[in-house]
């Protein structure tokens, strides 16, 4: 099984999530199912069906979260020692050549990815644009608006 890098706060996340969906949605649908199934006929109670609907997904998504959390590669950025490059987990500093614009992304794993915190995604286009760079160094990102350069200001591992 391949393995997939997440950073330690990306794997504390779905172990909050997995433990959640463990302790509090499980019994909470097994006791919807329950009380459904005690109403009587079960061909036509949609309350039923919606709670076997809900049980599905949420022992979907217990399983994708285990196989998840066992092929995951955890990376603490704070112990990372990349020599000023940019890997996976380091927060970069960023501006834009043509606008000035400045901005701070930190490569994370799909799951954790959230473009509003500042979270970009490791195969995202600017992301992949980046790994292998330095400070002072300039990433050319293919974008809907043509091609944007960003130059890189500074690598942080926090």
């Amino acid at each position: 099984m391949a393995t997939f890098p997440v950073t330690k706060r990306g794997a504390e996340k779905l172990k909050t999530e997995l433990q959640h969906l463990k302790t509090v949605e499980r019994p909470a649908i097994i006791q919807a199912i329950a009380e459904a199934r005690a109403q009587g006929d079960l061909s036509e109670n949609a309350e039923y069906d919606a709670a076997k609907d809900r049980q599905g997904f949420i022992e979907g998504r217990i399983a994708e979260i285990e196989g998840k959390l066992s092929a995951a590669q955890v990376i603490d950025p704070s112990a990372l020692d990349a020599e000023g490059k940019v890997v996976f987990g380091a927060t970069v500093d960023l501006e834009d050549e043509d606008s000035g614009e400045q901005v701070s992304y930190q490569i994370v794993g799909e799951d954790e990815a959230d473009l509003k915190l500042g979270l970009i995604n490791v195969s995202s286009p600017i992301a992949r644009a980046l790994i292998g760079k330095e400070e002072g160094d300039v990433a050319e990102v293919q974008a809907p608006g043509g091609v944007r350069r960003w130059e890189i200001v500074a690598v942080r591992y926090e």
